[in-house]
């Protein structure tokens, strides 16, 4: 993976991170100026860690403590093995899930990338791509402002796969950032690159094709 030189390894049941131009918005977009100042005490969270693919780019980009949380077992053990081999325990703690989607405790920045689609899964891989109710997004709206440092931010890494299907208005999602008192301080969006995204006999080819991956920075509301 170019964003950090080396392999992640995906264990069975853990979603691969197959899709770069999420971890080049994470790799790309500029740090909080609160963690940038102060590397030596620079704290992340990341949230639905998956393999840590995230959380090790965050590290190595000099962010000092990284919190890296999931609900699932086989994604934590996965995790933890790629953060070992990626020699990044120092930087990176992957702990027990406690009962809900955050870790105790606040951090500078707050990494979310949740499932792209509000459905249930019908298997444990699935659990990347499918978000019942949108239940992952909402928790991690709600519960942003509460779990920041004084200048911290919010980093919501989503595609609008499902507003090309109609499963989710633009509209509802700028309603639940609203609802969660946070403001939108930037956008950065990105084309995907996947090969599913080019191939015209996928049946869901004219939505793919149409798909825009933003990073929205979000702020607290004053």
């Amino acid at each position: 993976m170019s964003a950090l030189g080396t392999r992640i390894h995906p264990h069975y049941g853990v979603f691969a991170p197959v899709r770069g131009e999420y971890v080049d918005l994470v790799a790309h977009t500029p740090l909080p100026p609160v963690a940038r100042h102060s590397p030596a005490t620079s704290s992340a969270f990341d949230l639905g860690t998956g393999t840590a693919v995230l959380a090790a780019v965050l590290a190595c980009r000099g962010i000092n403590r990284v919190v890296a949380t999931d609900i699932s077992p086989r994604a934590l053990a996965c995790a933890r093995e790629n953060v070992h081999r990626l020699a990044l325990t120092d930087r990176i703690e992957v702990p027990v899930p406690g009962p809900g989607l955050y870790p105790e405790g606040r951090a500078d920045l707050v990494v979310c990338n949740p499932p792209w689609l509000p459905a249930r899964p019908t298997s444990l891989i699935e659990q990347g791509v499918y978000d019942p109710d949108s239940t992952m997004l909402h928790s991690f709206l709600a519960g942003l402002s509460a779990h920041l440092r004084p200048g911290g931010e919010g980093w919501l890494i989503l595609p609008d796969l499902a507003e090309h299907l109609d499963l989710r208005t633009r509209q509802q999602l700028l309603d639940a950032i609203q609802a969660s008192q946070l403001r939108i301080v930037d956008k950065i969006d990105t084309k995907p690159r996947h090969p599913r995204s080019k191939d015209a006999a996928d049946p869901l080819h004219t939505a793919r094709s149409a798909e825009t991956t933003s990073l929205w920075r979000l702020f607290p509301a004053p």
